[in-house]
């Protein structure tokens, strides 16, 4: 497949420009927030502590608290008396910004030269996913799936709260549901002739739907990887959402983490169920927005490239 060029001009309108005590502020703001937001992961990581909610940002994810913290306007605001960031990829500078001053810009163009294949599929992903019929039917059996009648696990450091055999009879007394290809495939072979769909990368596209924790989770993924095309605010805010959701995934697994200050919730009865679905009506609802906002920014950047809905 080729690689699109921008349409309708994309990557050549006249930017924004911010004066450099603005972006400046703007800047620390973002280094406060992502120090704050990180602080506790890097402290573990200095004495190689983990914890399955908050590491999961920086292990599964491949980007780094540095990188996380490397703030970045987003496309079509230019930044005045920035002549370093002219070096950082995907930037270039703009002569003649303002009376004879340069200023700095994310590149679209390079971008998509770059990353074309990468941005058509992470706009198909979201435009279909937007339109698909939420499901609610999972239940988070995807974390009890993972350990069905295997005692190899993840999260050795944590029990399983119903021990071995009750975690493999609600995996039996339950359907599962799981129509995300990035958990499903961490299925133990016996959990996944148990799946009622067999997601793949090929059907992924087609598979993933707005009601999966997974796929709203991975909004922060599609961002971090349209980064600086994507602003540092969208990326925070979908970094913000990761991290709630994960917490509720893991409070529905199979472990213990009352330890953790985490209540469980007890997917294995019909209250927990009930308390689930709760939450991620409301995880869809959020990621619809995000999901949005991210579509937005592609389009500014990018013009109607690749597939429309």
């Amino acid at each position: 497949m080729a690689v699109p060029a921008p349409a309708d001009g994309a990557g050549d309108r006249l930017p924004i420009l911010l004066e450099s005590d603005r972006w400046e502020m703007l800047e620390q703001q973002h280094h406060a927030q992502v120090d704050e937001l990180t602080a506790d992961h890097r402290a573990r990581s200095a004495v190689h502590r983990t914890h399955p909610v908050e590491d999961f940002l920086f292990t599964y994810y491949s980007f780094r608290p540095s990188q996380l913290r490397r703030w970045h306007p987003g496309s079509g605001i230019g930044l005045l008396d920035a002549p370093h960031r002219a070096t950082w990829r995907f930037h270039r500078t703009l002569d003649r910004a303002a009376g004879g001053r340069t200023a700095v810009v994310a590149d679209p163009v390079e971008f998509l030269t770059v990353r074309g294949q990468s941005v058509l599929f992470i706009r198909e992903l979201l435009q279909r996913t937007a339109v698909a019929v939420p499901q609610f039917g999972c239940f988070g059996l995807h974390e009890w799936a993972m350990v069905f009648q295997e005692d190899e696990r993840r999260h050795l450091s944590w029990p399983l709260r119903l021990g071995r055999a009750g975690t493999d009879a609600v995996v039996r007394d339950q359907q599962i549901r799981c129509s995300h290809y990035d958990a499903f495939r961490f299925f133990t072979p016996a959990a996944r002739p148990r799946n009622l769909l067999a997601p793949d990368l090929a059907s992924r596209d087609r598979m993933e739907q707005p009601g999966c924790l997974h796929a709203s989770m991975d909004l922060y993924k599609w961002a971090y990887r349209l980064t600086p095309i994507v602003s540092s605010v969208l990326l925070l805010d979908c970094f913000r959402f990761a991290r709630a959701i994960r917490e509720v995934d893991m409070r529905a697994s199979p472990y213990d983490l009352g330890e953790l200050g985490l209540p469980a919730i007890t997917i294995e009865n019909a209250a927990g169920r009930a308390e689930y679905v709760v939450a991620q009506k409301e995880f869809a609802r959020r990621g619809q927005q995000l999901r949005a906002r991210l579509l937005q920014d592609l389009d500014a950047a990018f013009g109607h490239v690749g597939p429309q809905p």
